[in-house]
This record gives structure tokens, C-alpha cells and sequence, in this order.
């Protein structure tokens, strides 16, 4: 992925000065209300080049997140942030993993 994003990635659209990270910049794309059901293919055509700040040193693309998001469908947004936690930790985005397979990997 270039380092050519649509958003500045610290900027009020991206992480907003690297205050919010991974789930949060996520959820600002939806509105709970309106956007359910959703669909995961739609949601990524959408917002798929979008920068998502996963810590102080990593971003990635909202598509290599979603690349593993299993369900193609969210009925409400606590499906969705479930989906994307799954994600996370199946992608090895977070390096913090309290629980999961491998809860030895690095501790806090």
C-alpha cells in the first residue's frame, strides 16, 4: 500500500492528531442509526483506502483490516465492532493480545 491515502492519517478525518486509533476511526464511519444492516463489501468499496491508525508507529488501509472480517453482514454496530476485534486479532494488528490463542505472546 502507498503512503499516498486519501486522508492525512493524523489529520481531523484520519486519527485526529493520533488521538484515536484502529476501532474508534472504524466506528466514525457509521452511524449507528442509519447504517444498519450493513454490508462488509459495500462498507470497504466506501472506505476501503481509508487510513486507519493502528498504533503510534503502524497504519494500514481499512481494506487490510476488513480482509479478515468474516461476517458479510452487521445487523447493529456491536456486531460490526466484534467482526473488526476478530479481525484485529486474526490479522496480528494488535501486539497486545490478552486473550485469544496465544495469550503468552507479549504481556502488558
Amino acid at each position: 500500500m502507498s503512503n499516498e491515502w486519501p486522508v492525512d492519517p493524523d489529520g481531523e478525518e484520519g486519527s485526529d492528531g493520533m488521538r484515536r486509533y484502529d476501532m474508534r476511526i472504524i466506528a466514525d464511519k457509521v452511524d449507528e442509526e442509519e447504517d444498519f444492516p450493513m454490508n462488509r463489501d459495500e462498507f470497504v468499496a466506501e472506505y476501503g483506502d481509508y487510513p486507519i491508525r493502528i498504533n503510534h508507529e503502524k497504519v494500514v488501509a481499512l481494506s487490510d483490516i476488513f480482509d479478515y472480517v468474516e461476517p458479510e453482514e452487521f445487523e447493529t454496530m456491536v456486531d460490526m465492532h466484534k467482526a473488526v476485534g476478530a479481525a484485529m486479532r486474526a490479522g496480528n494488528f494488535w501486539t497486545y493480545h490478552p486473550k485469544g490463542d496465544d495469550p503468552e505472546k507479549k504481556h502488558a
